[in-house]
Parts: structure tokens; C-alpha cells; sequence
């Protein structure tokens, strides 16, 4: 079942006419949360990114949209297809109502909350062969709009493609510097001796959740140093771990990156605090 402005509807059910913003201009936004246990991890970052997010796209935010409101209406949604109990994975997208081209006729929104279940109920460290390769057809841009979720994500969609093609768990992208800023499906950290770098949100990179909270753990940590610098393709095959983080996966480590090949040592260090974090909360 999916919730539409708070009715539900089935998967097989067309809910979307074909003059919908979302899909002709790609005008929208969407979180990715992890629902385990009745607690959705790190929901009140992802609710303040989506709120700050909405003003710079000049979005109207109902007087409703409270950060209570929409957890029920998410939770709601994980009830109705029976997953109470299960870790879920959730997206919640705000798109701009109908009306207009490039310009709209309003700014009002509408959301939507899909959910699908997962295995695992906290974040783990995956184990296998996690081979990524520098993407460099396209650009990042080093601006604001590139910080945000927003559905207009076509360059990490033909990024994701040439990965395919290729035979690559992932791919690394690189803004108009040519400066690595994150990867197709999140943020960069790597690591070298006890300094972990990741690069800034001037470099075009995406504002994640969890690269907030992740760099909060790395500055609060007595053996590790966190330093948020621009990244040169050169330094990958120096460093000791590079790890890839997200919402649903948490910490994903790399394990290959040409002629190089990477510990987890830092990674499989950190998971188990993040997954501390999001039990107790921000």
C-alpha cells in the first residue's frame, strides 16, 4: 500500500496523472529512513533537511507538516502493509502540485510514503567484493542545489549504468574541480593512519544524514582526527579505507578501487556507534 496525501492505495494502482511536476521536471524531494522497532533512526535530521530543503526550492510548507505529523503518517503507512514489526525501508517524497512549465501555477505540495521491508534490523558491515571506479563523463556542480535530495538524480542514473556496463559495485563522482565529492548512492570518508577526511558541502556533495551524525562520532572520538577537505583523485590509492554511508545502508565499506585494496578496520569501528546513535536518538 502506498499513502497518497494520507489515502492509501495499492502498489498496481495508478495515482499520478502524466502532467505531474515530479515527472516532467523532476520537481521534488525525497528522505530514505529506516524504520526498525517502532523508531525511525535519525527522523528528526531527516525532517529538518526536508523542511530547509522545501524553502530553498520555494516550496509551500503546510501549516500540517509537522515533524509529528508526518511520522504518524509514515508509520500509518508501515502499519497498513503489515511491517510493524519488520525493518522497513521508507521514502517519503514532497512534490510540487500540478500546474505550469518550468514556471508553476502554485507552490502548494503533496507527498507520498512508500515502504518496503529489510533483513536486517540495524546497520552491519557488508563483507564482500565492493569494487568502485571513478565516473567522470559528467560533473557534479558546486552549488547549494546539488546538497539537496532532490529527484533530479539523471547523472547518478548514467553513473549507475556505466557501473553496470562495467562490472563496478559503484562509482565515484566528481564535481567541475574535478575533485571527488561522493558516491552514486552517498557520501565519501576516507582514511588514512587515524585521520578521516570526507569532503565539504561546498564541493557539491550531498548534506546526508548520516555523514552529520557520523561526522559528529569521528569528532567526539579520542583516536580519530575528522578533517572535512576537497578530495583529489590521486589520493584514493593512498589511503587505507574508503567507505561509502547512507540512510539504509549505514556504513558500506570499498573494497577495491583500481590497483588498491582497502582495510574495514575504521568502518567496522564506527557502525557499531552509529547504530548506538540512532537507537538513542540525534
Amino acid at each position: 500500500m502506498v499513502n497518497y496525501n494520507g489515502e492509501f492505495f495499492a502498489d498496481n494502482v495508478a495515482i499520478f496523472a502524466n502532467n505531474n511536476r515530479a515527472f516532467k521536471y523532476g520537481d521534488a524531494l525525497f528522505e530514505s529512513v529506516r524504520y526498525v522497532n517502532g523508531t525511525l533512526f535519525f527522523w528528526e535530521d531527516h525532517y529538518f533537511r526536508l523542511m530547509a530543503s522545501m524553502r530553498i526550492l520555494r516550496m509551500e510548507i503546510p501549516m500540517e507538516f509537522t515533524l509529528e505529523f508526518l511520522e504518524e503518517k509514515i508509520k500509518k503507512t508501515i502499519e497498513s502493509n503489515g511491517l510493524v514489526n519488520d525493518a522497513v525501508r521508507v521514502r517519503l517524497t514532497i512534490f510540487r502540485n500540478t500546474g505550469g512549465l518550468y514556471s508553476p501555477t502554485t507552490n502548494d505540495v503533496s507527498y507520498v510514503v512508500e515502504t518496503n521491508p529489510m533483513e536486517s534490523p540495524f546497520y552491519i558491515i557488508q563483507d564482500d567484493r565492493y569494487e568502485v571506479e571513478l565516473f567522470k563523463d559528467f560533473y557534479v556542480n558546486k552549488d547549494m542545489l546539488s546538497n539537496l535530495k532532490t529527484t533530479n538524480k539523471i547523472l547518478n542514473v548514467v553513473a549507475g549504468v556505466y557501473a553496470e556496463e562495467n562490472g563496478y559495485s559503484n562509482c565515484l563522482l566528481v564535481n567541475t574541480d574535478k575533485k571527488v565529492v561522493e558516491a552514486i548512492n552517498g557520501n565519501l570518508f576516507l582514511v588514512k593512519e587515524n585521520k578521516v577526511k570526507t569532503p565539504p558541502l561546498s564541493d557539491g556533495c550531498l548534506d546526508g544524514v548520516i555523514r552529520k551524525n557520523l561526522m559528529k562520532i569521528i569528532a567526539g572520538s579520542d583516536e580519530l582526527d575528522l578533517l572535512e577537505e576537497s578530495i583529489s583523485p590521486f589520493e584514493l590509492q593512498k589511503v587505507d579505507e574508503l567507505f561509502i554511508t547512507n540512510a539504509i545502508s549505514g556504513i558500506q565499506p570499498i573494497s577495491k578501487y583500481r590497483r588498491k585494496e582497502f582495510d574495514t578496520k575504521v568502518a567496522k569501528s564506527l557502525v557499531g556507534k552509529l547504530n548506538a546513535r540512532a537507537r538513542i536518538g540525534n
